[in-house]
């Protein structure tokens, strides 16, 4: 027996090794599975829109369809998300806006909740936009069709995006005299770059008037980092500044915390603009949308605002990463 048990504990690194290989593989696999279930249409422009559903959208339901606008330099299957394997991009790691999907559809059960991938050949909105003249009329019928596309079941629209994704949102602004109904939730997760008082607080100021609309802005000081010698932003050119001139042009109320400064309606409750300080002068660009800021963004100002999760903390959609 002792002869058998030596022999077989030679063998059992290797079947620790075929054991790690097999679960990542299975991962892998649930990954592909889920990408290729997201249907795709290509636009003019070299546009791609990626539709992740619920395995079934109920009629019984409030239906909530977030349209996220990819964040520069990222791809779809990058910003959706996966655990990570020894090799593979980075970019795979950082947002998981797929995961925090899950995590929204386990906790908000009386909802369906649809997310629309928005993404372009150049991967930065701002770029795609200078580049096409008539770029705001196009997110502006992007937006109608992802509208008309579900109009049976009467959605709640969300404009949302990361980074340079913010552009598109400004884009669809710029293209409208007034910002429609079914857009009842307006997002920024550091992505407020493109803010102009002129173009853009007119028009949120009219459209938060109705009390079921929501924006939510999620930025944090990037005004002291400075990057390889130089100042990261110019002074008025970072979401720390364009995020404050949209609370100071909605009249919003500011209150702070050690760590934290918040701005919020007087006399309502449906917009806030949340700045993290910095005082390491750290890059938390897109650590913010990591740490539940994608969740946050969707939930907070619901009931289901903080609970279950905590911005600015861990991930609270682990067990959701394929």
């Amino acid at each position: 027996m002792f002869q058998i048990l030596k022999k077989l504990k030679q063998y059992i690194p290797a079947l620790i090794v075929l054991m790690l290989i097999s679960f990542s593989s299975a991962a892998q696999s649930a990954f592909s599975d889920k990408l290729a279930s997201m249907h795709q249409i290509s636009l003019k422009n070299d546009v791609v829109l990626t539709f992740d559903e619920p395995q079934k959208i109920d009629k019984k339901k409030v239906t909530k369809v977030i349209i996220y606008a990819l964040p520069n330099g990222n791809t779809t299957a990058w910003t959706f998300g996966k655990k990570l394997n020894e090799g593979e991009d980075w970019h795979f790691n950082i947002q998981h806006i797929g995961a925090q999907t899950e995590f929204i559809r386990s906790t908000d059960t009386l909802s369906n909740y649809i997310i629309v991938y928005v993404e372009n050949e150049l991967k930065s909105w701002p770029a795609w936009r200078k580049q096409n003249a008539e770029g705001n009329a196009q997110i502006k019928e992007m937006v109608e069709y992802v509208f008309k596309k579900y109009e049976i079941y009467k959605p709640q629209i969300t404009l949302s995006g990361h980074s340079g994704g913010g552009s598109f949102v400004f884009g669809y602004i710029n293209s409208t005299n007034e910002i429609p109904s079914y857009i009842n939730r307006i997002g920024f997760l550091d992505a407020t770059y493109g803010y102009e008082t002129e173009m853009h607080s007119s028009k949120l100021k009219t459209w938060l008037r109705k009390k079921s609309n929501f924006l939510q802005v999620i930025s944090y000081n990037d005004s002291v980092v400075v990057y390889n010698g130089k100042p990261l932003v110019s002074p008025t050119g970072g979401t720390w500044y364009r995020s404050k001139l949209i609370a100071k042009d909605l009249g919003l109320v500011e209150s702070e915390s050690d760590s934290t400064i918040y701005y919020n309606r007087e006399n309502g409750k449906n917009a806030e603009v949340l700045l993290l300080k910095n005082p390491s002068a750290a890059i938390f660009h897109t650590v913010l949308v990591e740490k539940n800021g994608f969740i946050h963004m969707v939930l907070n100002g619901t009931g289901y605002g903080i609970k279950k999760y905590e911005f600015w903390a861990n991930r609270a959609y682990e067990k959701y990463i394929l």
